[in-house]
């Protein structure tokens, strides 16, 4: 089971495209979007996804009640952080900000997965055995660079994919 991540697209809808071919190539079963998407027509457009898409909001998603419209108008499923949902029997906790992610482990030692965005920088790491990844960015506005991710959800495994 091959799972997408993507993070931060602040509304670059020429992004967008490219991470749908990516995705979509990678023949990835599930995306993760970890917040900041900003807009509903933004969001709209990951619907040519060939696989679900689910996700938090993030701190720009100042229009949430359209992305809500938009993402039920869509069948995606998006929540406030941190969601937690089981996927090809890894618990996965979905968050926007890393704030609290050492504390949802800590009280959830059964957590496999932890995603993030926010930040922009790339995070692939693992604490008291627990992955912890960050693609980076899709906007280019603090890397310069665009990237999303791929986890191979068997491994945990996980690798950038730049565009």
């Amino acid at each position: 089971m091959i799972l997408g991540v993507v993070s931060d697209t602040h509304n670059r809808l020429s992004n967008i495209e490219k991470i749908i071919d990516i995705f979509n190539s990678n023949k990835v079963d599930f995306v993760i979007h970890t917040g900041d998407i900003t807009k509903a027509e933004t969001l709209r457009k990951f619907s040519n996804l060939n696989c679900s898409l689910m996700g938090v909001y993030g701190n720009n998603d100042l229009l949430e009640l359209g992305l809500n419209k938009t993402s039920e108008e869509c069948g995606f499923d998006f929540r406030e952080p941190p969601f937690i949902t089981s996927i090809c029997k890894k618990k996965i906790a979905i968050f926007h900000e890393p704030e609290t992610i050492a504390e949802t482990i800590e009280n959830d030692p059964s957590i496999d997965l932890v995603l993030h965005g926010h930040t922009h920088r790339y995070t692939n790491q693992e604490i008291n055995g627990v992955k912890i990844f960050n693609p980076g960015e899709c906007a280019g506005m603090i890397a310069g660079r665009n990237a999303v991710g791929i986890i191979d959800l068997d491994t945990l495994k996980a690798k950038r994919i730049f565009f």
